[in-house]
């Protein structure tokens, strides 16, 4: 028998190898982490373990904790982002400007590459999904499953016509006057939102209309209001709007939304649909835009068969 001995180039091999292992191993143990990206602090979550899928949440500006999923935690390695601007990330120079989808998403591209991390599942919950979708559209080698929850492929006027025209059909269907009072109340301050603390107020408010049932568990919806938190930030207020690149996206992707979502509902849902080859749309019939606290179990159930699929879905809608 020959034996082989090894060189030093072997030697350093193996050690890169386990450096690099090792490195990985820490990046995504249990708890929270921080790294810096091009300068800016950008602090994530882990909890769970099997597949890697990184959560960016919506807002923008929301904070990461109402993203919180324990059922997919006991399936899935849940990497939760704190988005730049938001909690114990950074903020931006200029802020609260310059947090376009673009920066987003530059960011989420640095944050993959410092952690070497491919082959992952990206869920974009709202504005979340809209910085999903460009990172898909510009970085699809990275990622073996995108995720659309609750989100659309354009903005704009249109869009904001029809989340105002569902929001008021919404809350005239409401028992209790002064709720639906409440809600037009706030969803009027929108464009009034200057600060932390009334971004924070308005959202709270808001918070009915975002559930099909919102007195269905008082309880969970109370926590929910007292958790939120909102950070204001500002973009380039350019509207959003990929329709005319998703026919080039290869990603095998699952889209995800609530029939009662007001703002992000089965029509924006739909487009996604028909414009993504490789597709597959699930309707949640008991949920609005929070489909994992609504119908948290059958939420879980879609995102694990589709991050542990052999193989691309063909595009249909199915209703659960």
């Amino acid at each position: 028998m020959i034996q082989h001995k090894p060189t030093p180039e072997h030697g350093l091999a193996s050690l890169q190898i386990l450096e690099n292992s090792m490195r990985y191993s820490s990046a995504l143990a249990q708890g929270a982490h921080t790294i810096s990206v091009d300068g800016v602090a950008q602090a994530y979550h882990v909890a769970g373990f099997g597949p890697v899928c990184v959560v960016h949440p919506g807002g923008p500006g929301g904070d990461w904790r109402y993203m919180r999923m324990p059922l997919l935690e006991d399936r899935l390695t849940m990497v939760y982002l704190e988005p730049i601007g938001t909690g114990g990330s950074g903020r931006l120079p200029e802020h609260p400007a310059g947090y376009s989808i673009d920066r987003y998403s530059r960011q989420l591209h640095g944050f993959l590459s410092a952690l070497d991390l491919t082959d992952i599942f990206l869920l974009g919950h709202s504005h979340g999904g809209f910085v999903a979708q460009r990172y898909a559209l510009d970085h699809p080698d990275r990622i073996a499953g995108l995720i659309l929850y609750a989100t659309s492929a354009v903005t704009g006027p249109a869009f904001i016509e029809a989340a105002d025209l569902a929001l008021r059909q919404t809350v005239a269907g409401y028992s209790e006057p002064e709720h639906s009072a409440a809600v037009l109340r706030a969803w009027q301050t929108v464009p009034a939102i200057c600060d932390d603390l009334r971004y924070t107020e308005t959202m709270r408010g808001l918070l009915p209309v975002y559930f099909a049932d919102p007195g269905r568990d008082v309880k969970v919806m109370e926590a929910l209001r007292e958790a939120l938190r909102f950070s204001f930030v500002q973009g380039d207020n350019a509207p959003f709007d990929v329709r005319a690149e998703l026919p080039l996206l290869t990603v095998p992707t699952l889209i995800l939304a609530g029939a009662h979502d007001f703002i992000c509902g089965l029509h924006w849902a739909a487009i996604l649909n028909d414009a993504i080859s490789r597709s597959l749309l699930l309707s949640f019939g008991k949920s609005g835009h929070f489909i994992h606290i609504e119908q948290a179990g059958d939420f879980a159930e879609a995102v694990v068969r589709f991050s542990t699929r052999k193989s691309g879905s063909p595009a249909v809608l199915e209703t659960l």
